[in-house]
C-alpha cells in the first residue's frame, strides 16, 4: 500500500491514538506540551480565573489610588497599582495559556509596548523603594497606565490606528 492511499493517514492517526492511550507517546512530546496537557483547564474555569484576576487587578489599582492620600500613601499606591497591573496582565494567561500569552506579548506588533510596560512596572517600584522619589513614582505610574493602555489596544484590530487618527485630528 502506498503512502498516498486514503487509509494511510487513518492508520497513522490510529497508531498515534494507540500510543497515547497506552502511554507510549509521552516520550515524543516536548516538556512544554506535557505540562500544557497536564494542566489543561476547562473553558468555564479559564473564564472564572480570568475574571477573578482581572477584577482583583482593578480593585488593587483603585485601592492604591484611594490610599494615595494616607501616610506612606505613595509607597502603598505604587505597590498596589503595580500589583494590580500585573494581575490584570496575568489574567489573560487564563484565556490563552501562559506560553501563548508570552508568545503574543513578544510578537513584532506589540514587543515595544510589552517592553515599555515591563520597564514602567520596574521603574515605578524603583522610584518608591530605592530612589525614594515621589515625583518619579507618579510619573512612572502615569507612564505605566499609558503603556498598559497602548499594549491592550494592540489586541483590538485597528484600535491603535483609530487612536493615532483621533490624536492627529485633535492636534493637527
Amino acid at each position: 500500500m502506498s503512502d498516498s492511499s486514503p487509509t494511510s493517514p487513518l492508520l497513522g492517526t490510529m497508531d498515534k491514538l494507540r500510543k497515547q492511550l497506552s502511554g507510549e507517546g509521552d516520550d515524543e512530546k516536548g516538556l512544554v506540551t506535557q505540562i500544557s496537557d497536564g494542566s489543561t483547564l476547562s473553558w468555564s474555569t479559564r473564564i472564572k480565573g480570568f475574571a477573578i484576576c482581572f477584577v482583583l487587578g482593578v480593585v488593587f489599582s483603585f485601592l492604591g489610588t484611594f490610599l494615595l492620600f494616607t501616610k506612606n500613601g505613595l509607597t502603598v499606591f505604587a505597590i498596589c497599582y503595580t500589583f494590580g497591573n500585573l494581575l490584570a496582565l496575568g489574567s489573560t494567561c487564563f484565556l490563552m495559556g501562559p506560553i501563548n500569552q508570552l508568545k503574543r506579548m513578544f510578537k513584532e506588533t506589540r514587543i515595544i509596548a510589552t517592553i515599555v510596560v515591563l520597564i514602567c512596572l520596574a521603574l515605578t517600584l524603583c522610584a518608591v523603594f530605592w530612589w525614594n522619589n515621589k515625583g518619579l513614582a507618579i510619573l512612572f505610574c502615569i507612564l505605566q497606565f499609558l503603556a498598559m493602555t497602548w499594549y491592550s489596544l494592540s489586541y483590538i484590530p485597528f484600535a491603535r490606528d483609530a487612536v493615532k487618527k483621533c490624536f492627529a485630528g485633535c492636534l493637527g
